[in-house]
């Protein structure tokens, strides 16, 4: 049954209104017809006047890749990415990066980013690093994993010859035998192959131009490298880590020392080296979100799928949230 006209009056009556906002609204029956300008601070300030600050939102530990989930392959930005971060940030979210990238590769992406972390994982999770100075993006190498790789280097120029190959040492010093291109080698000197295996390492990148993702898979289980773990990237390196390592057991420790529940995780990322975190939040109830180029069996592992990095696939979820 429809209400009568004046019951409809009587319930007005009764409702509570905040003196503020009923300043701002009209006389009844009356019509106040705003300019834009002046329409867009109107509805800002009735926003404001509802927020709820007494609800409280779960802080999230948010973890990016680098390399085609925030960065395309010209080593543009994604689109959207810089704005989706610094809104995640603005409502309390600690958002950070998580690479196969050296620190010397990943200090300027943070800075293109607007980007401060208290920590970064880099090298597959092998290193580490704490903020000490946010402005100059000053970090200390808090935990540092490494191996020998002397038997594995012999197995991989064993089988590639031709290769070129490069170490990161646990103070973040780089050897490499020839010149790779597209790398970033700022903190890296040229040596011959036999010098870097003259003490312990992070990590070991081993980059062949006539072999592509399929060949360095092959190559993998022929060899069988069992006491190391390793990735290809996604312009076909292999990138080999300490056994047991990488981006999970770095992210492992920087959940536990920022003291974020394991099911308030995301991690986003696209290639091979990225599956082992995505099965660490997700088997802790977190979120593992995979960009929609990246391989089928990524994808798989992460469970959920956003756009590309073309697409700004990282900034439609932030914004999601």
């Amino acid at each position: 049954m429809s209400p009568e006209p004046g019951d409809l009056g009587r319930a007005t009556d009764d409702l509570e209104t905040d003196a503020h906002v009923e300043e701002a609204l009209p006389e009844t029956g009356e019509i106040e017809v705003e300019a834009p300008a002046e329409a867009a601070e109107l509805v800002d300030e009735l926003a404001r006047e509802t927020e709820r600050p007494d609800v409280a939102v779960a802080r999230m530990l948010i973890v990016l890749d680098i390399d085609g989930t925030v960065l395309l392959e010209d080593e543009s930005l994604s689109p959207g990415v810089v704005d989706a971060v610094a809104r995640a940030q603005d409502a309390g979210h600690e958002v950070m990066i998580a690479t196969g990238r050296s620190w010397e590769g990943t200090r300027g992406i943070l800075r293109v980013l607007e980007l401060a972390p208290e920590y970064v994982v880099c090298s597959n999770g092998a290193v580490v690093l704490r903020r000490v100075d946010g402005d100059e993006l000053l970090y200390d190498r808090w935990h540092v994993e490494t191996f020998d790789p002397r038997e594995v280097l012999r197995l991989l120029r064993e089988h590639l010859p031709e290769a070129r190959y490069l170490v990161e040492l646990p103070d973040g010093k780089r050897l490499y035998t020839e010149y790779l291109e597209d790398w970033n080698l700022v903190n890296a000197r040229r040596v011959p192959f036999e010098e870097l295996g003259a003490e312990r390492v992070c990590r070991v990148v081993v980059v062949s131009p006539e072999q592509d993702e399929h060949d360095y898979l092959e190559l993998v289980r022929e060899i069988g490298l069992h006491e190391v773990s390793y990735a290809v990237g996604w312009t076909a390196w292999l990138d080999i880590a300490p056994q047991g390592v990488d981006k999970s057991t770095g992210l492992e420790l920087v959940r536990t020392e920022l003291g974020i529940e394991p099911e308030h995780v995301l991690v986003i990322g696209d290639g091979r080296n990225d599956v082992g975190m995505f099965e660490w939040a997700r088997d802790h109830g977190g979120r593992a979100v995979a960009m929609a180029q990246g391989p089928q069996e990524v994808r798989d592992a992460a469970g959920e799928t956003t756009t590309s990095v073309h697409e700004g696939g990282v900034a439609a979820v932030l914004r999601a949230l």
